[in-house]
């Protein structure tokens, strides 16, 4: 089962990638043209947010069952699993950067939802969004990272 949810995460991972930067690329030629913000507008941040917010509770839940999570640390120790740089990834680092990353993403969301200029929603999801992509693209283990990286697509 766990395995199973660990590819789950990992291929929703590229759907999450691929609503942040539909969102970022909508924002940023709407923001610049002047359009009235509607309901289409809105659209790639709620997918975003919505994959976003799957990806959350099958992390958590990979975190508290799984074995680089709580298990580690209760294995370890705290002490123990901040000095490996591994342990650290997966118990600190990742779990701390992703909720973070999905904080500003609703927050760039419920900006939308405000009652300002049009401008000012597309400015406010755009840099809310590119701020948690960011936050985002340096906290997956991608494969070309020493200790921790994972496959690109699962099983591969």
């Amino acid at each position: 089962m766990q395995q199973g949810l660990l590819h789950l995460h990992s291929i929703l991972r590229w759907f999450v990638l691929i609503f942040a930067l539909w969102t970022i690329f909508k924002s940023l030629a709407d923001m610049n043209s002047g359009k009235a913000f509607t309901g289409a507008n809105k659209r790639p941040a709620l997918f975003l947010m919505i994959s976003c917010d799957i990806q959350l509770l099958l992390g958590l839940i990979l975190y508290f069952t799984g074995a680089w999570g709580i298990k580690n640390i209760q294995n370890q120790g705290m002490a123990a699993v901040m000095k490996d740089h591994a342990s650290r990834f997966w118990a600190v680092e990742h779990i701390t950067g992703m909720i973070i990353a999905i904080v500003l993403v609703h927050i760039g969301y419920s900006s939308t939802k405000k009652n300002i200029e049009d401008k000012a929603k597309f400015r406010k999801l755009f840099w809310f969004t590119i701020i948690a992509l960011l936050i985002i693209l340096f906290t997956i283990p991608w494969p070309f990272r020493q200790d921790i990286g994972r496959a690109m697509f699962p099983g591969m």
